[in-house]
């Protein structure tokens, strides 16, 4: 494909977006337990749903984030609509009720909104005119604002950036990318990995102990200095990495081929010369992975793509969608999304049905699968989350397909309760039922605290695949208390005993699959690189099938 023809489909892609379509979701609804090591999980949605706010209203764009338990959709009027977990106010609704159903954020109905970015208890926004809009948590800076003063932003702050024209969040980061000379891609939030770019950590010690390790935010969106000579075009996040491209197709990431952080973006020496990647370009990032779109538009991921297995410490092509033409894609924590021809495609480590391979289907798959229901369905866009998809489908020649479809209600805000409340009525529950029992009502009391510290950190059950990191301060504290009983339990998550329902559950999926046979498509294009080397199968069996 030609650059001009490239940028006609990057023109057509925009103008589908414009138009909008019908918003459909798989995956949890008990937005209070998923990713965390308590409560019962009920009420997972297995196919893809419509949902009854939403039903019949053009949704043009849809973000989450890969440890995000909350989502939004814009319509093609400008409007945001949120819902989900709400524990840090990262709906924007001006409290902390959680929210089964899409609801607008009324304070935002005075902009037309156009993109819009998710992170573990975040949301950010841009609008129109090229400004940005934040809420949620806000402790480490995230939200761009210029002061940590206030920890929850519960409804909607000005970020101080200009010129916005995308933005992307990781876990507790925001990326913007902005029209500014010398300044199209910016940085805020938690250092502690090198995810913003800067050259540092911003490590130090705290002031109450000589050995406890903190990270001192960035409350104030910063250009990237290495990258002020190049013109940002494309941006996706995971928990704590970026990948970046540029107008001239280069890609920019952290972390080359070594398994340690890095503090400023280098650029990758396989998209270079005659693989750079075209204006259509597809890019995505999950937990401890990313993938884009080169040549041809053969789809390259590394990282860590699955809970069992090697990493892919550099970008190789995935086979299985070779000769496919990608148009969107999109990475939860361990499982993939994608939009391509009359087809929509997914793939991983899933729990709570966010493939959207049905009642009958199997859970999880270890190889890219058809969603059958959405078969013959023209994609427009995709956005995965911790334990949830959303894909938005084209209402044209669908016919009454859509119709046939389940309609999910929710609970109404009305019907949900504060965190403070709840904590509240289990507390006085406690109070009330351990009058004989004063030392079992102390040790509940005091669980539910630990539990309710839990959550601002965050203990994501797919999050330990990424190294059961959660944030600067808890890294710290760790540190501080005893530095060798930290590393043994951040080993025990990462591969140890956090993983080992999840293993189990990947391996058994994988014995399913193997049975069931690969996509059937007929590849129509050459790999953009030699095929013949460690990838996907032998090198024998690869020629066969490339025809090389």
């Amino acid at each position: 494909m030609s650059t001009n023809e490239a940028k006609k489909k990057v023109e057509d892609d925009e103008e589908e977006k414009k138009k909008g379509g019908e918003l459909l979701f798989c995956g949890s609804t008990c937005w209070e337990a998923v990713g965390r090591r308590k409560g019962v999980l009920e009420g997972n949605l297995v196919s893809p749903t419509r949902l009854r706010p939403l039903v019949g209203v053009d949704i043009r764009f849809v973000a989450s984030g890969c440890v995000s338990c909350h989502c939004v959709a814009l319509d093609v009027e400008g409007r945001c609509y949120t819902w989900g977990r709400n524990e840090k106010g990262q709906l924007g609704h001006g409290d902390t009720i959680q929210r089964d159903r899409p609801t607008i954020v009324s304070e935002l109905l005075k902009y037309k909104i156009i993109k819009a970015g998710a992170g573990r208890s975040h949301t950010v926004v841009v609008t129109e005119d090229g400004n940005s809009l934040a809420f949620g948590w806000n402790k480490h800076g995230q939200l761009g604002s210029g002061s940590t003063r206030n920890e929850i932003e519960s409804s909607p702050v000005r970020c101080l950036v200009s010129q916005v024209t995308n933005t992307a969040c990781g876990a507790e980061f925001t990326v913007w990318l902005s029209a500014t000379e010398g300044a199209s891609i910016l940085t805020a939030g938690l250092p502690q990995y090198g995810q913003l770019g800067h050259g540092t950590d911003n490590e130090y010690n705290a002031k109450d102990s000589s050995v406890r390790l903190v990270y001192e935010s960035q409350p104030r969106p910063r250009a990237i200095a290495t990258l002020s000579g190049e013109t940002i075009v494309k941006v996706a996040c995971g928990t704590n990495h970026t990948v970046a491209v540029d107008m001239n197709g280069y890609v920019f990431t952290l972390g080359h081929r070594e398994q340690k952080d890095e503090w400023v973006p280098r650029r990758i020496e396989v998209f270079q010369k005659h693989n750079v990647l075209p204006p259509n370009a597809v890019v995505s990032a999950g937990s401890v992975n990313s993938a884009c779109t080169a040549g041809g538009g053969q789809l390259y991921m590394w990282g860590k793509l699955k809970n069992t297995g090697d990493d892919w410490m550099y970008p190789k092509p995935l086979m299985d969608l070779s000769g496919w033409n990608l148009r969107c894609m999109d990475s939860g924590n361990m499982f993939h999304f994608v939009g391509a021809d009359s087809s929509c495609i997914s793939w991983g480590h899933a729990q709570y049905g966010e493939l959207g391979y049905g009642p009958t289907g199997q859970k999880s798959s270890a190889i890219p699968r058809k969603v059958d229901i959405l078969e013959g369905m023209h994609v427009i866009s995709v956005a995965c989350g911790m334990g949830h998809s959303m894909v938005i489908v084209d209402r044209t020649n669908v016919g009454d397909r859509l119709d046939q479809l389940e309609i999910y209600d929710g609970k109404g805000s009305d019907e949900g309760t504060a965190v403070s409340d709840t904590k509240t009525s289990v507390l006085k529950q406690n109070n009330k039922n351990g009058a004989s029992k004063t030392p079992t009502s102390s040790k509940k009391r005091k669980k539910a605290k630990d539990e309710s510290e839990t959550e601002e950190e965050n203990s994501d059950v797919e999050s330990d695949s990424s190294g059961g990191h959660i944030n600067g301060e808890v890294s710290g504290k760790g540190r501080g208390k005893g530095a060798k009983k930290t590393a043994s339990v951040g080993k025990g998550k990462g591969r140890g005993q956090g993983n080992v329902r999840a293993n189990k559950s990947s391996q058994s999926s994988q014995g399913k699959t193997s049975k069931r046979g690969r996509l059937r498509k007929v590849q129509r294009v050459q790999p953009a690189w030699n095929t013949c080397q460690r990838g996907a199968m032998s090198k024998s069996d690869l020629c066969k099938s490339n025809g090389c």
